[in-house]
């Protein structure tokens, strides 16, 4: 008999629906921790499949709930409401909805990446985060001199070496002379943490047979239009 685990999962709780031979029923609420899902784990059989929505928190909850049960599925939620509001005859998209939807084949499921390719995708975000907020504090240093009509750096770059002495020696009032330092502190700091990030990533990439396979041909492709 065929049971589809509903859950509308939120960042400290998740309903639970069960649908089974047409009907639903609510289980009631469970939180969001790992104590409370393997609890809820436990509870479930091996041949249930577990619904939820792609969210912040839903790959930590698949992870938990994988060992116990048949497969956990991961909707995508603009088009589950899409989908919801044409089948369902209903705008609120729970853990019913998501059951009713995966049990009737109408359910848009995500591709789900495994442990490495989810890692590589933190840290590739966490540069990009970074590189972000570099640039941030670049823009709020040019806007000061900017505000106090310094004109254009001679240098082609205004962080490196002899930027930073040229910024050093411009007229500017003491709290923004020491704002700006603070900044290229702040700088210093975020080269080293991409410095970090940048080593984990090439180092993962390098252990990835497909990527390794890319470089060799580059390589290759390369000595030939040398050789050429």
């Amino acid at each position: 008999m065929r049971r589809v685990i509903g859950m509308d999962i939120h960042r400290s709780f998740g309903e639970v629906v069960i649908w089974e031979n047409g009907l639903t029923r609510r289980e009631g609420r469970v939180d969001m921790t790992r104590t409370a899902l393997e609890g809820l784990g436990r509870q479930l059989l091996e041949t249930d499949e577990v619904v939820i929505e792609a969210t912040g928190n839903c790959m930590a909850v698949s992870r938990v709930l994988t060992p116990y049960v048949k497969r956990v599925v991961i909707a995508n939620p603009l088009q589950v409401k899409a989908i919801a509001h044409a089948h369902v005859k209903t705008d609120k998209v729970d853990a019913g909805t998501l059951a009713s939807l995966h049990a009737a084949g109408y359910l848009p499921e995500i591709w789900t990446p495994d442990a490495a390719t989810e890692r590589l995708r933190r840290l590739v975000a966490r540069r990009y985060q970074l590189v972000r907020h570099r640039t941030r504090i670049k823009n709020e240093v040019h806007a000061i001199l900017h505000a106090h009509l310094i004109p254009k750096c001679p240098h082609a770059d205004l962080f490196n070496q002899r930027g930073r002495d040229w910024l050093t020696r411009q007229p500017v009032p003491d709290d923004e002379q020491g704002a700006i330092a603070r900044h290229v502190r702040e700088l210093d700091r975020l080269a080293a943490d991409l410095s970090v990030l940048d080593h984990d990533i090439a180092q993962d990439a390098l252990e990835d047979e497909p990527i390794r396979r890319l470089l060799w041909r580059d390589n290759l492709d390369e000595k030939n239009r040398q050789s050429g």
